[in-house]
């Protein structure tokens, strides 16, 4: 199959670009580098251009005829949707209508949204597909609106699509052929990570007074190659049932920022530290997944469920820009 992976360059883009090509998919990728890497995409792939702009559009999606097209181009960070939503707005939704207009034009009627759980209510037990979609900040109601706007192209357009509901991606190839780099950093464990190695001096905690365990806020981790494989089985089923679906993706374990703050300091076995700060606007509590339905209907299994492994993977990929920062932050691919 020929897909066009928009955002590629990217963190998660571009680990999907790998799981693509391993499975002799056809790849073309899409990025405008402004937040993506063009080392991180394979030699020949990369067309650097944005989904804001429809020529650009047009000229890719008539020259390489792709038949689905899988979208990872967004803004991501909830503390700057809640300070600059027009950003969110513009970037995450009007720009991907534009998208899918393009899509429409051409006749390519497979697409693989990256979605998020940012959509959804706060919630004491694991966050089901049918969980009341309350989103309480830019970020999540701009990934919101795209979904409400899919199920509309559905039926008035044909396009069928994939949404998948990402929790709290981690980790990094195992083979530390690309990782998580981004600038500025705003994940947790790339932040501590920063610190194990020295390239951060401190990180902070935003908030211990939650209603947990520990006081710190809960997440569902997830290893950056699970969310591919549930890309890849996304694919295939759009290309065997002609139906669209959405999914929540997580381990259903949920861990502490206090516990992952543990994790790293035993995976690397480095001093971290930490300065309390008051919460951030935006932020909840706890987010689990219950992915029952992304088992069921995609055979879809984590193989890297284990915080330990997901912390140890991204670990080495941060000695390695540690080791080589110009080369890494330059975007040039290293032999």
């Amino acid at each position: 199959m020929k897909v066009l992976v928009v955002g590629g360059a990217g963190y998660i883009g571009s680990h999907m670009v790998l799981s693509l090509v391993e499975q002799r998919h056809e790849v073309i990728v899409l990025d405008d580098l402004s937040t993506g890497h063009a080392g991180a995409v394979p030699p020949g792939m990369l067309v650097p251009g944005s989904i804001a702009d429809s020529a650009v559009l047009d000229r890719v999606l008539l020259e390489h005829q792709p038949d689905a097209v899988m979208h990872f181009a967004s803004f991501i960070q909830v503390g700057e949707s809640v300070e600059q939503p027009a950003k969110y707005y513009r970037n995450n939704f009007v720009n991907t209508l534009n998208l899918l207009d393009a899509m429409v034009r051409h006749g390519v009627k497979r697409f693989v949204f990256s979605s998020t759980a940012a959509i959804f209510s706060e919630s004491d037990l694991p966050i089901a597909e049918d969980h009341p979609k309350q989103p309480i900040n830019a970020y999540g109601r701009s990934k919101r609106m795209v979904e409400q706007a899919l199920e509309d192209y559905d039926r008035a357009y044909g396009l069928k699509s994939c949404c998948l509901r990402y929790f709290n991606a981690a980790g990094a190839d195992p083979e530390g052929r690309t990782g998580e780099r981004h600038d500025p950093e705003s994940h947790l464990i790339p932040l501590l990570l920063q610190a194990a190695s020295g390239r951060r001096a401190c990180v902070r905690v935003y908030g211990r007074d939650y209603p947990t365990l520990d006081g710190t806020c809960i997440r569902d981790y997830i290893h950056v190659l699970d969310l591919c494989s549930a890309h890849l089985l996304a694919l295939h089923r759009l290309a065997r049932t002609g139906s669209s679906a959405a999914y929540n993706l997580g381990n259903g374990t949920g861990f502490s920022v206090q516990q992952v703050i543990d994790t790293v300091r035993a995976v690397t076995g480095k001093p971290l530290e930490i300065i309390d700060s008051a919460r951030r606007p935006g932020d909840r509590a706890r987010l689990v997944a219950d992915s029952t339905l992304a088992r069921r209907e995609l055979g879809w299994s984590p193989r890297y469920d284990a915080l330990e492994r997901i912390v140890l993977h991204a670990w080495r990929w941060e000695q390695k820009i540690a080791a080589e920062p110009t080369v890494y932050r330059s975007g040039i691919r290293p032999d």
